[in-house]
């Protein structure tokens, strides 16, 4: 039996301020998990329906397994008080502007959920949470426009960290409409890629800015071009906008901005808001097989780059 992790298992955070799990004192939901706030007393706590913008830490032994911080904040919305053995337990008592420590013992949950846990766990582990309130709000709306407004900074870090790429490494780089940079090595002279196209493509996919490969199919052995049609949405935004700049035999590279890539998501290098760059190679373009009437079209699948990593095996490369 698989166990259905939580929301917070993905997130984790660096501890903030004087945040500390060594201090004593901690108290215990009815559930077991240990907490402990650290609050001036000012302001309203949290009611049931309202939404906390937080700064998130998530620790096993000496490892950040997630951090939120330096990148988007997380909101969370607020419920009343319930034994689920999660830190979702302590927010009905958080104020804007609290720290908060909440530990899970992993055998407390293993006993709990009945199913098996990840194997990089131990049962003696601890998994600490430190949260940081930045902001209350008492709507979806009002979480909803700050969060748009979060957004755009993020999105603007992440461009100015792709520039900041390109010119370190003196790459002169042209940039799409949606955000997409790319540099044309060879400009190939068949077929254009475009919608409804069925492109097949080799390709390196590398991290940024360190450059350490984590997928393709350019060498080795039983390495097929990947097969995508475009416009159907099967493979990361960044791909779908960028590989419409080449033609047939066209080879370059791109530079995708983290919000066409995986976004929030955990990307290959394990962490989220990631820029990717893949040198790519257009083997061939060609009109794309019709489906079958009443048959709905169906994106192809494929281990990288893929917009929805797989739950079971998110990051399962050749």
């Amino acid at each position: 039996m698989k166990i259905i992790l939580p929301k917070f298992w993905i997130v984790s955070l660096v501890l903030l301020g004087a945040v500390s799990c060594t201090n004593s004192e901690f108290k215990k939901t009815k559930s077991g998990l240990l907490y402990k706030i650290y609050s001036d007393g000012k302001g309203e706590v949290a009611k049931k329906g309202e939404f906390l913008k937080l700064q998130i830490v998530q620790k096993l032994r000496d490892s950040v397994l997630f951090t939120t911080v330096g990148t988007m904040p997380i909101y969370l919305p607020v419920d009343s008080p319930r034994p689920v053995y999660s830190p979702v337990e302590i927010f009905s008592y958080l104020r804007k502007g609290d720290s908060a420590v909440a530990v899970m013992a992993v055998d407390t949950l293993m006993r709990k959920s009945g199913g098996q846990l990840p194997p990089f766990l131990k049962k003696k582990d601890k998994i600490t949470f430190t949260f940081k309130v930045l902001d209350l709000f008492a709507s979806e709306d009002l979480t909803n426009k700050d969060k748009g407004a979060e957004a755009d900074k993020q999105k603007d870090r992440e461009i100015k960290a792709v520039e900041g790429y390109l010119s370190a490494n003196h790459i002169q780089a042209q940039k799409t409409d949606k955000g997409t940079y790319y540099v044309i090595q060879t400009p190939g002279d068949g077929p254009q890629v475009d919608s409804g196209k069925q492109v097949s493509v080799r390709y390196t996919g590398k991290l940024m800015p360190s450059g350490k490969v984590f997928d393709g199919n350019m060498t080795g052995p039983g390495n097929k071009p990947y097969d995508l049609v475009i416009g159907q949405g099967g493979v990361i935004p960044g791909w779908d906008d960028g590989l419409r700049k080449f033609k047939k035999g066209g080879k370059g590279t791109l530079y995708i901005p983290a919000f066409l890539a995986y976004d929030q998501q955990m990307g290959p290098g394990r962490t989220t808001f990631e820029n990717l760059m893949f040198d790519v190679e257009i083997v061939d373009v060609k009109d794309a097989p019709k489906q079958p009437a009443g048959m709905p079209g169906m994106p192809p699948q494929m281990d990288m780059p893929q917009q929805q990593p797989r739950q079971a095996q998110p990051q399962q490369h050749k």
